[in-house]
C-alpha cells in the first residue's frame, strides 16, 4: 500500500492496547455519569470502542465537550456519547447520551477503560548493563541497551525503555515510565513519574562567572527532584541545581521542548507547555500555568494560580491569580487596551510617507 495509509478509528491495534467490549451500565460507572435517552436501546448492547462524533458508529462511544461542535452531535451515529446536560436535547434517535458534569476527564476515563497502557512485562533486557550495587525490582522492566548506574534503584513497575541512562545513585520510584533515549543524573524521582523519550534530567545548569581570561564553570551541586505525578514531555531538559535542587511539585506536566533552569522550583499541579523556558532560581506556585513560548527570567516569583500567556516576556514577579501577556508582560486587559490604542494611531497616520521637500 505504498503512499497510502488506511484509514482506521482511533486505538490502532497495531499500536494501543484494547479491552472490551462493554455494557452501557460499566460504562456509566467508568463515567460517574448518568443514562439518558436509552429508550428503544437494547439493554445488553454491547459497545467495543470510542470514535470522534463524525466517524464513530453505533457500537462506538464519543463525547462532546464544546459548544462549537454541537452540529455534529445531530448527525453523529454513535451509539454513547458523553456529554453536559445542557446538549442532552441535541441527542440524535438511537444515540445514549451519559450526562456529566465533567464530559472531557469522563472521556479519559473511558479511553483508559477500552485503551489501558501498556501492562509493564517484568525482567531486565539481555542488553542491559547494571553498576555495582544498582538495585532493580524484579517487577520493573528495563529494556534493551538500558545502562543503570551504581548504586541507582529502580521501583517496582517501573518501566525503563530502550536505551536510556540512568546515572549513579539515582532514585526511581514505583510504577514510572522512562522512554528511549532518556538521560537521568543526579535526580530522585517519585512514585507514577513519567519521562517520555529523549528527556534530559540532571545535566549542569547553566552557571558561569565571568574572570580576566574568560568564563570559568560554577560546579553545580544541587539535585533534580521530581515529585510523585510529574510527566515530563519529550526533548525537554531539566536542569539540576547550583546549590539548591531544582524542584517539579507534585501532579505537574511539562510540554514538549521546555527547558527548566537551575535552582527552579515549581509548585503543584504546574503547567508549562511546549517550547517555554523558565530561567534559574525562578519559583512557581501552586497551579500555575506558563503557555507555549513564554519566557521567565531568574529570581522571580510567580504566584499561586497565575496564568502566563503564550510568548509572553516575564521580568519580574506575578502576583497569585494574575493572567499577564505580552513582553514585558502586563495584566491582559492592559495589553489589550494598549492594542487597541496603537490600532487607532495607525489609522490616523498617513501611510504614504510623503511630504514637502
Amino acid at each position: 500500500m505504498k503512499g497510502q495509509v488506511d484509514a482506521a478509528l482511533p486505538g490502532d491495534e497495531r499500536f494501543f492496547e484494547r479491552n472490551g467490549p462493554f455494557s452501557l451500565q460499566k460504562l456509566a460507572e467508568c463515567a460517574g455519569a448518568q443514562i439518558v435517552g436509552d429508550d428503544g436501546v437494547d439493554s445488553d448492547r454491547l459497545y467495543v470502542g470510542i470514535a470522534p462524533l463524525q466517524s464513530a458508529g453505533p457500537q462506538d462511544v464519543s463525547f462532546l465537550d464544546n459548544r462549537r461542535y454541537a452540529p455534529l452531535l445531530e448527525q453523529t451515529r454513535a451509539g454513547v456519547v458523553l456529554l453536559g446536560q445542557a446538549f442532552v436535547d441535541r441527542l440524535p434517535k438511537n444515540t445514549v447520551g451519559l450526562v456529566c458534569q465533567a464530559p472531557y476527564l469522563a472521556w479519559a476515563r473511558v479511553a483508559s477503560l477500552f485503551h489501558p497502557a501498556p501492562a509493564v512485562v517484568p525482567g531486565i533486557h539481555p542488553t542491559a548493563l547494571l553498576g555495582t550495587e544498582a538495585v532493580v525490582d524484579p517487577s520493573a522492566q528495563i529494556g534493551p541497551f538500558v545502562v543503570i548506574g551504581a548504586r541507582a534503584s529502580i521501583g517496582a513497575e517501573t518501566r525503563i525503555d530502550s536505551h536510556a541512562v540512568i546515572g549513579e545513585g539515582v532514585r526511581i520510584g514505583e510504577r514510572c515510565r522512562v522512554g528511549a533515549h532518556t538521560c537521568v543524573s543526579h535526580a530522585f524521582l517519585g512514585d507514577r513519574v513519567t519521562l517520555l523519550a529523549g528527556v534530559r534530567i540532571g545535566q549542569e545548569g547553566f552557571g558561569f562567572a565571568v574572570g580576566p581570561d574568560g568564563f570559568e564553570t560554577v560546579p553545580q551541586l544541587g539535585r533534580v527532584i521530581l515529585e510523585d505525578g510529574v510527566e515530563v514531555g519529550a526533548n525537554s531538559t531539566i536542569d539540576r541545581g547550583s546549590s539548591q535542587d531544582t524542584i517539579i511539585g507534585a501532579g505537574s506536566r511539562l510540554d514538549n521542548l521546555v527547558q527548566i533552569g537551575h535552582n527552579a522550583r515549581l509548585g503543584r499541579c504546574c503547567i508549562v507547555v511546549s517550547q517555554a523556558g523558565i530561567s534559574g532560581s525562578t519559583e512557581l506556585g501552586d497551579f500555575v500555568t506558563v503557555a507555549a513560548q513564554a519566557g521567565l527570567i531568574g529570581h522571580i516569583r510567580i504566584g499561586t494560580k497565575a496564568r502566563i500567556g503564550a510568548q509572553c516576556g516575564v521580568m519580574s514577579d506575578v502576583e497569585a491569580g494574575a493572567d499577564v501577556i505580552g513582553s514585558p508582560a502586563m495584566p491582559f486587559r492592559e495589553f489589550f487596551r494598549n492594542v487597541a490604542v496603537l490600532r487607532r494611531l495607525a489609522k490616523k497616520t498617513p501611510r504614504d510617507g510623503g511630504g514637502e521637500a
